[in-house]
């Protein structure tokens, strides 16, 4: 396996695999999957040389991927900071795709400027938590049922992590 820049050509996986996630109201707030054509506006809506996004490839299969997305676009003080998002393909979970996604990003974080990197998710997504506190991310603020899938409601953390 190997953890490269994304292109457009692996949207489509980069796009079913987000999909995958959406039905399980575990690792996105998201209750309708993204169409393709919404998936390449998303893509193409930040500066990729510095909001960019990797994919870990495995004998030319799209894996997992990670981005950058800027945090509060428009408000430069927060300029150096930037949320994360990461998933990994159905058949490649357990098996260390995500700590190797996360490995290589926190790794470029410096080259692209960020000093803290913000993870926005579910609070019952406990496979992510402990994902991000591996690294050393911690939780950073709680917003409690604000998450409403069909009358379940869900707590939204915000989990951080200062670079260097």
């Amino acid at each position: 396996m190997k953890i490269r820049l994304a292109t457009e050509k692996d949207l489509e996986a980069i796009n079913n695999i987000y999909n995958q996630a959406i039905p399980y109201e575990m690792s996105t707030a998201d209750t309708e999957p993204y169409t393709m054509e919404e998936r390449l506006k998303w893509y193409r809506a930040y500066d990729r040389f510095k909001y960019p996004v990797f994919v870990a490839d495995t004998n030319g299969e799209v894996a997992g991927y990670f981005s950058f997305s800027p945090y509060r676009p428009r408000r430069l003080a927060m300029r150096y900071a930037a949320e994360i998002s990461y998933f990994v393909d159905e058949k490649y979970r357990n098996i260390g795709i995500g700590t190797s996604l996360m490995t290589h990003a926190i790794g470029k974080a410096s080259e692209y400027n960020f000093k803290t990197l913000i993870a926005i998710l579910l609070a019952h997504n406990i496979a992510s938590i402990r994902l991000l506190e591996k690294f050393g991310f911690r939780e950073w603020g709680r917003m409690p049922g604000v998450a409403d899938f069909n009358g379940k409601e869900r707590d939204h953390l915000y989990y951080g992590l200062r670079i260097g």
